[in-house]
């Protein structure tokens, strides 16, 4: 299973980016996924995450970017985005995409590369 990234940037405060993850190897439509971003010298946290319609097509935000961020996918073309509006300093960090696939023996989670995002103030 693969994962690539891509839309990151540098942005002005206030401004918008589109994140995209294009993967591979896997039922795309069967599985859960989700965006994480990881400040320096902070965990990895949770973004948004979006499950399949056979798990429920559950959609969350972090407290931090609800109503600033939607996460979306589009199961014909494998990918699943995260659109970011009204950006703020605080969400410079490295966006990741995960996959977790749902398979008979357990659940298995995959991740992207990950791609900067900086947002000045």
């Amino acid at each position: 299973v693969q994962l690539v990234e891509s839309g990151g940037g540098l942005v002005q405060a206030g401004g918008s980016l589109r994140l995209s993850c294009v993967t591979s190897g896997s039922i795309f439509s069967d599985n859960d996924l989700a965006w994480y971003r990881q400040a320096p010298g902070q965990e990895r946290e949770l973004v948004a995450s979006i499950d399949s319609a056979v798990n429920g097509g559950n959609i969350a935000y972090a407290d931090s970017v609800k109503g600033r961020f939607t996460i979306s996918r589009d199961n014909a073309k494998n990918t699943v985005y995260l659109q970011m509006n009204s950006l703020k300093p605080e969400d410079t960090a490295v966006y990741y995409c995960l996959l977790r696939e749902h398979t008979w023996d357990g659940n298995y989670d995959y991740w992207g590369q990950g791609t900067q995002v900086t947002v000045s103030s």
